[in-house]
């Protein structure tokens, strides 16, 4: 493969920081054709879809992008904006939230974000970082919990983008934050800022994203991190373990996913008598596809219609302040040790050395 062309290299030139924001992807449009395309690029991952290959593409090429682009156009349709897809508005926002925070405390980084899969891609985004004298580069997934089918797949895009590159800029990756106190915290303040404006329910239903069981039985880590973070929610909101229930939801094929899930535990609950259930899905740090329209819309329907009588959705962190100051500190911890004080750092030493020939100490 060919080296992409690359800009002069510049002897001296200071180092330069960024951070890389990540989220899984959105269609460009709610049309049968931006679905398909979406999803030809996103299912044809073999990080994503762990069966023989040619198999799988038989599968995907001649029954799935056949008859599901349609039907998942009008689910996208009925969470679109006016300004676009709304992973993508929250993806945006946090990465110029983020940037803002981490400028007032002081460190001089550029905050981008991408896209694993659609528009913006990470390969375009890392160009452009490269374009402006970017050498060192931290990868912040938005997913909390490490898994092989969203994490790994993310960095496999940066792998292949530097097996093309000349000149590969130093990396960081973040695995995982699916412990970390300011994560749990914002995800406490935002259930907490719920209730008190919407009143508690009976239960507290956590639901997470779903990938098939056989991948924790090869060793993914994910249903375990998903596990923690519940606990340490419910730890933080004061529940014991009859008030919340852990679950998991967008369940593809036929395949056994983990379990239990979210919809069928829903329906269980509303005829065992449970009258107000709340859920929220910590997995997820922006609102879309799965969280308004599964969840708010297909998911309150179903418990509803099972004897339900009130289902209250607790949004996503989204711009939560809480949530976007956790994401700072988490990035200043993994930015420790480059450079990205540089300007402070600089004008107090030369502050220091003035101040120490006022005074006549030696040089």
């Amino acid at each position: 493969m060919p080296f992409a062309t690359e800009p002069l290299f510049t002897h001296g030139q200071a180092p330069k920081t960024a951070i890389l924001y990540c989220n899984l992807g959105t269609p460009d449009a709610p049309t049968p054709a931006a679905v398909r395309r979406y999803l030809a690029e996103f299912l044809s991952d073999q990080r994503v879809v762990e069966i023989p290959r040619l198999l799988w593409l038989l599968i995907l090429h001649g029954i799935i992008l056949r008859f599901r682009p349609a039907k998942s156009a009008a689910k996208y349709a009925s969470i679109w904006t006016s300004e676009g897809s709304p992973l993508k508005l929250w993806t945006e926002k946090q990465a110029a939230l983020l940037h803002k925070v981490l400028r007032e405390r002081g460190e001089q980084v550029t905050v981008r974000w991408a896209m694993r899969y659609g528009s913006t891609s990470i390969a375009s985004q890392l160009d452009a970082l490269k374009a402006e004298g970017v050498n060192r580069v931290l990868l912040l997934p938005a997913y909390p919990q490490y898994s092989a089918t969203t994490t790994a797949s993310l960095f496999d895009a940066v792998y292949t983008w530097a097996a093309r590159t000349r000149t590969v800029p130093e990396f960081r990756f973040i695995n995982r934050y699916h412990d970390d106190p300011g994560y749990i915290a914002a995800l406490a303040a935002s259930v907490q800022a719920h209730w008190a404006a919407n009143g508690r329910g009976d239960k507290l239903v956590m639901s997470f994203h779903g990938v098939p069981e056989r991948t924790l039985h090869l060793g993914d880590t994910y249903h375990c991190e998903c596990h923690k973070t519940a606990r340490l929610l419910a730890e933080a909101l004061g529940l014991d373990k009859s008030q919340y229930q852990v679950t998991f939801q967008s369940r593809l094929g036929r395949a056994k996913w983990l379990e239990p899930y979210t919809e069928p535990t829903l329906i269980a609950l509303a005829q065992g008598g449970l009258k107000r259930v709340d859920l929220v899905c910590p997995g997820f740090s922006s609102d879309c596809l799965e969280t308004l329209e599964e969840i708010n819309m297909e998911a309150r329907a179903a418990f509803l219609e099972a004897g339900g009588s009130a289902f209250q959705y607790i949004p996503c962190l989204n711009d939560h302040s809480a949530w976007i100051a956790a994401l700072a500190t988490l990035s200043q911890q993994h930015l420790a040790g480059w450079p990205t004080r540089q300007a402070a750092d600089t004008a107090s030493l030369e502050a220091s050395k003035a101040a120490a020939l006022a005074m006549g100490a030696p040089r």
